[in-house]
């Protein structure tokens, strides 16, 4: 048991192991996703304006314009064919939507894509080395060219529509000097037309502030959220707390499991000391519940075996003492005996009683065959007129006196049904010697088909069996305690091998009243076509 739990702790801990390693790698690819995710939102506004500028240019145009950016920028730019980009079709598809892509590789400056509207599928691609800083500038001055184009009251509105329409992922305002929230220094700076960036609240964002010439308006780009990645330590921390609590969880599972299966431990040897009604708890159904189930189950059934092996024993015990005692009396009267033909009586009493233990061993050893487990059943093809018939020419030399009768007219065709040939014999053959011995003067035996079933009745007129012990009747060594008493012959195994027989060829073994004879009647119900099975004693 002990080594069962190591190697479940052992399993566990290589377990929760591999969950704190996914759990630090699902971290770790998070911290990408939402790199990738802020870093595109910085640049889909700005690259949408540029490459919407470049649309209605022509090449010498774009190529100009290109220049001055970069100048100005300090971005390279360029126009290129989308299909000569390094791209998969995940990618290309995503720029056909008008998605703006952000490329990172390590320490490399990162690509930006944005795809020209027009039939020439081409597309404007920037390296950008410090992605906030850079496109921040280059927001600004897109935007201070876009603007200086209308008249001072309009470019309000007109900030509004190249916000809305080419969805930056930080905010737009354009506000008054007073307005802005700067020092002096920063305002000084800013009404000279210089840019500045600020930090807002708890230094996690910045704002930008830049003046438009000639113009009352200050244009504020911002917040911008700083991309804050969890740092190692806190995936580290985050893991290990993961892991204790996974951990925990673990334990307290196993440590319940643990408990009862030293439960079931405990129960089993306790009937291994001889305890045999010893029950464990069938809590939840669960796999240990269910194997609490089966181990009732096979308690139960071990204690009726050994239940049944001690009354055997017994019962045993109790029938050979009887032909065993006129053994040693017949072996004492030949002693003693004068003539040849006194001596001849005590030894055919004796033959006789060697006779009837042996037919006791014989029913001892089938009923055990047939208890202890399933036989090896081949089953065939059995003609029961021709199987009625052989038991009815042997039982009827036994006792003449009864009139064997058979209530069932043999039909054109054969009356064929599966089974084992030689148990289905031996069934028969209990029932009409245990009808015959307690008939009065008739016997009758019949059977039907009736579609996949097939039932045979044996009846006597005999005084028959009350109904209160028509279940316990097939009790092994059982004998009542009415007309059917040890002196009308039998150990009591016989209607226990008949049960036994029916129950191996999946049917059931009856007992009623006949309703013509007045006697017993005993039948027997069995399925016509059986599943072959093989199985050792």
């Amino acid at each position: 048991m002990n080594s069962i739990f190591l190697r479940i702790y052992g399993g566990m801990l290589a377990a929760l192991v591999l969950v704190a390693l996914l759990g630090f790698l699902t971290l770790h690819l998070v911290n990408q996703v939402r790199g990738d995710e802020y870093r595109e939102g910085l640049a889909r506004g700005t690259f949408r304006l540029m490459a919407d500028n470049l649309q209605p240019m022509n090449r010498v145009e774009r190529h100009r314009a290109l220049l001055q950016w970069e100048r100005l920028l300090g971005i390279p730019l360029d126009v290129q064919a989308l299909d000569q980009q390094p791209l998969d079709s995940h990618a290309r598809e995503r720029l056909r939507r008008g998605q703006v892509l952000v490329i990172k590789d390590g320490h490399k400056p990162s690509l930006v894509y944005s795809l020209l509207s027009g039939p020439e599928a081409l597309v404007l691609v920037g390296e950008v080395q410090q992605i906030s800083e850079q496109l921040a500038r280059a927001t600004v001055y897109l935007l201070s060219d876009e603007l200086v184009r209308y008249p001072v009251a309009e470019q309000p509105a007109r900030l509004a529509q190249i916000k809305e329409g080419k969805q930056f992922g930080f905010e737009l305002k354009l506000i008054t000097l007073q307005e802005a929230q700067l020092d002096d220094d920063q305002r000084r700076r800013v009404d000279e037309g210089d840019t500045v960036m600020a930090l807002g609240k708890g230094g996690e964002s910045i704002h930008i502030f830049a003046g438009l010439l000639d113009t009352p308006w200050v244009l504020e780009l911002g917040p911008l959220q700083l991309m804050n990645p969890a740092p190692p330590q806190l995936l580290v921390l985050i893991a290990a707390l993961a892991l204790s609590l996974i951990g925990l969880a673990v334990y307290l599972l196993v440590h319940q499991l643990e408990r009862r299966l030293r439960g079931l431990e405990g129960a089993a040897t306790r009937i291994a000391a001889g305890s045999l009604e010893t029950r464990v708890p069938t809590r939840g159904a669960d796999s240990v519940g269910r194997l609490a189930a089966a181990f009732n189950h096979m308690a139960g059934q071990l204690q009726h075996l050994l239940t049944i092996q001690r009354e055997m024993v017994r019962a045993v015990s109790h029938e050979l003492r009887t032909p065993v005692a006129r053994l040693r009396f017949g072996l004492e009267m030949i002693s003693d005996a004068q003539t040849d033909q006194a001596r001849r009586k005590y030894m055919d009493g004796m033959d006789s009683d060697i006779q009837e233990l042996d037919r006791l061993v014989d029913e001892m050893l089938t009923y055990s065959r047939l208890e202890q487990g399933e036989p090896a059943l081949k089953f065939q093809r059995v003609d029961l007129d021709a199987l009625l018939d052989q038991v009815l020419s042997e039982q009827a030399p036994l006792r003449p006196a009864i009139r064997l009768l058979c209530g069932t007219t043999p039909a054109a065709e054969p009356a064929l049904v599966d089974g084992e040939l030689r148990y289905l014999h031996r069934a028969l053959q209990n029932l009409v010697s245990n009808a015959m011995r307690h008939a009065e003067t008739r016997v009758r035996v019949s059977y039907s088909l009736q579609g996949e079933q097939c039932r045979v009745d044996v009846e006597d007129d005999g005084p028959g069996v009350p109904e209160a012990d028509w279940e316990r009747l097939f009790t092994p060594f059982l004998r009542l305690d009415d007309s059917r008493t040890r002196a009308s012959g039998g150990h009591g195994l016989g209607l226990s091998i008949v049960r036994r027989i029916i129950y191996w060829h999946a049917g059931r073994a009856l007992v009623g009243r006949s309703a013509d004879l007045g006697g017993a009647c005993f039948s027997l119900v069995w399925p016509r076509q059986q599943t072959q099975r093989e199985a050792t004693v």
